[in-house]
């Protein structure tokens, strides 16, 4: 029996209803229900083996660092037990971000290791090159079986994906899918999903697919939620759980309707935003349930685990809602890798989503990513020395949101901004003032001016391709 939501939210779509022939535009820019989505081979140049360790990876969308129960400032009545239990079976980073805090460049960028600058999906709307190598491809070279299951959402038509033996995905609502009978394209073939919540139905077929795997061949899963997007519909169990939830862990500058605010309006979480961050945490209960389902199925003595976020999320912060925006809580992310040869611990090295396809492939033993920008972090994941001590941020204009184009650098002390108009450049003192509400760039012009270096030279590294 299908299961019910709760009473219908306007839809961005619905919402945008008056500008139909923009919408209409981007709906063909986006993943649509055409051709496309077929697993495709490539050719094995060694066997692999038991020596190879499994790999999974799970990807979940708007994930804030902070609200996962190990962080020491989590919201009071949030519990994301099976979290913590990978938390205290690996090592958890303290310092993950990604380098666009934006669902589709953010996931060119785990796949490919580049920036979205370079693999050229800079917004939601600009289309992934299918020439774009991914990690899949030099570990299925390399004897691996590899699978990707769930959310895609990268704007072009949808690609024939090279590299693995399964692809599971979806191409509802311009690839952001939806909660509750969620159609998925299965291998280029359409199936309807009726009676299914997609968090527990795309966490089945993994498990499905790992249950099927030879004995002894080494595998690669990557596994990429549609949860805790809007419309944070939370699964049956988990529905009203926190309906009475204390939120005075919210920013004092956030209130009930900043949504409708012009800046959050083509969020698309219109309404209550309190109701909304409510039902966003109980769609989190439900993503932990399956993180630990999967937890559960795999052998840390043989499988390296990785669990992460393409973005955070603003709930309030700056008066805003969503992400974009080179705040601490849009670019920080959740990161717990647990594996082979990694003790419980913490690191505070910086680590970006750049650096997950470079460190997959060096757990692996295999190498050809040459494109890749980030690097691997397996050393600083069993304890080495942190690889860098900045990183360079850019985000590009996304119509119809009302952000400017932005790039800055930050490192363990700052956080510089510069706009592409509207706005001078801004300089926050992060440690003295964490939710970066105090501007000291007039305070501290020379620092300005050595973080405004600093960022040029990590532009100048970037558009030539270089490592970060």
């Amino acid at each position: 029996m299908p299961i019910a939501g709760p009473p219908a939210q306007p839809s961005r779509r619905a919402f945008l209803a008056g500008l139909a022939a923009t919408v209409g535009a981007v709906g063909v820019a986006a993943c649509s229900e055409q051709t496309g989505g077929r697993p495709v081979a490539v050719p094995v140049t060694e066997n692999g083996d038991g020596d190879h360790p499994n790999l999974v990876v799970i990807v979940s969308d708007d994930h804030r660092w902070d609200h996962v129960g190990y962080h020491p400032d989590h919201p009071a009545f949030l519990s994301t037990p099976n979290l913590d239990r990978l938390a205290e079976q690996g090592m958890v980073a303290n310092n993950a971000f990604v380098t666009t805090a934006l669902c589709s460049p953010s996931r060119g960028t785990f796949l490919s290791g580049q920036y979205a600058s370079q693999h050229g999906v800079q917004n939601n709307l600009t289309a992934w090159n299918p020439n774009t190598q991914t990690f899949f491809e030099p570990l299925m070279a390399a004897g691996y079986d590899c699978a990707f299951i769930g959310k895609w959402h990268m704007p072009g038509q949808l690609p024939d994906l090279r590299g693995v033996d399964t692809f599971i995905t979806f191409t509802a609502e311009e690839g952001q899918g939806q909660y509750v009978d969620c159609p998925l394209l299965i291998n280029g073939e359409m199936t309807q999903r009726p009676g299914t919540y997609i968090t527990d139905d795309l966490t089945d077929l993994a498990l499905e697919w790992i249950d099927s795997r030879p004995p002894g061949k080494p595998y690669a899963l990557w596994l990429a939620h549609k949860a805790v997007h809007h419309r944070f519909i939370p699964p049956e169990r988990f529905r009203g759980a926190l309906a009475d939830a204390d939120l005075s862990n919210l920013p004092p500058e956030s209130f009930a309707f900043l949504s409708l605010m012009d800046e959050n309006i083509w969020e698309g979480t219109l309404g209550n935003v309190h109701n909304l961050y409510r039902r966003y945490n109980e769609t989190l209960l439900g993503l932990d349930d399956q993180v630990g389902r999967l937890l559960d199925a795999v052998d840390l003595a043989d499988t390296y685990f990785v669990y992460t976020s393409d973005n955070g999320y603003s709930w309030g912060e700056h008066v805003l809602t969503g992400k974009r925006w080179a705040y601490e809580e849009n670019t920080r992310v959740p990161f717990v890798a647990a594996g082979p040869g990694i003790e419980p611990d913490t690191t505070d090295a910086m680590i970006l989503n750049a650096d997950v396809a470079p460190t997959l492939l060096e757990w692996a033993g295999v190498q050809g990513l040459p494109a890749a920008q980030g690097r691997s972090v397996a050393d600083v994941l069993t304890g080495g020395d942190a690889i860098r001590e900045e990183f360079l941020y850019e985000y590009f204009p996304d119509y119809p949101y009302h952000v400017p184009g932005m790039q800055a650098v930050r490192d363990d002390r700052w956080l510089y901004v510069e706009y592409d108009r509207g706005r001078a450049p801004q300089l926050f003192d992060i440690v003295a003032d964490p939710r970066t509400q105090d501007d000291v760039a007039g305070e501290n012009p020379e620092v300005a001016a050595d973080m405004a270096a600093r960022l040029q030279a990590l532009r100048e590294r970037v558009a030539a391709g270089g490592v970060v």
